[in-house]
């Protein structure tokens, strides 16, 4: 099927949400096997939380709808070219396809913090505008090194 009828459909979240008063001006899609299986749209505004942005939400939709952590059979359209959290969730959830509309810099230009999270990422702890202190890590360790031993957990 042609990704440009779902990257249409993308947009038409990000329009339906913005206007309808959810939040800012980002949508989602999910596709799985050529159909829809689940919808997002920016609802940060509307849900006073700051990670409700369309991607995490279609994100947490599909994977409650198929019952699996993992949407690697899937692909995601957005609107926009995702945050540093959006993209790490959509690393998390392990999909391999990504379509986006908006850039980093378009959405920068109309007033979004997507390109400054970005340049904040490759600096060091210390240099980060958020103050970052190491601390507790052998007592920290504790949980690391009892997950690493364990032969039954779930690998993700």
């Amino acid at each position: 099927m042609n990704p440009e009828i779902f990257m249409r459909e993308a947009i038409k979240e990000a329009e339906a949400g913005m206007r309808g008063g959810r939040g800012g001006p980002f949508g989602c899609v999910i596709v799985r096997r050529g159909e829809i299986i689940a919808r997002g749209s920016n609802c940060v505004t509307s849900t006073n939380d700051p990670t409700a942005h369309a991607e995490v939400t279609a994100i947490r939709e599909a994977c409650r709808k198929l019952a699996t952590f993992s949407l690697a059979d899937c692909e995601l359209y957005t609107s926009c070219e995702p945050c540093p959290m959006c993209l790490a969730a959509t690393y998390w959830a392990r999909i391999p396809q990504l379509y986006y509309g908006n850039t980093r810099a378009d959405a920068a230009a109309i007033g979004f913090d997507d390109d400054f999270i970005y340049q904040q990422i490759p600096l060091p702890p210390e240099k980060r505008t958020i103050a970052m202190q190491l601390l507790l890590r052998d007592e920290a360790q504790v949980a690391f090194q009892e997950w690493q031993a364990n032969p039954e957990k779930v690998r993700y």
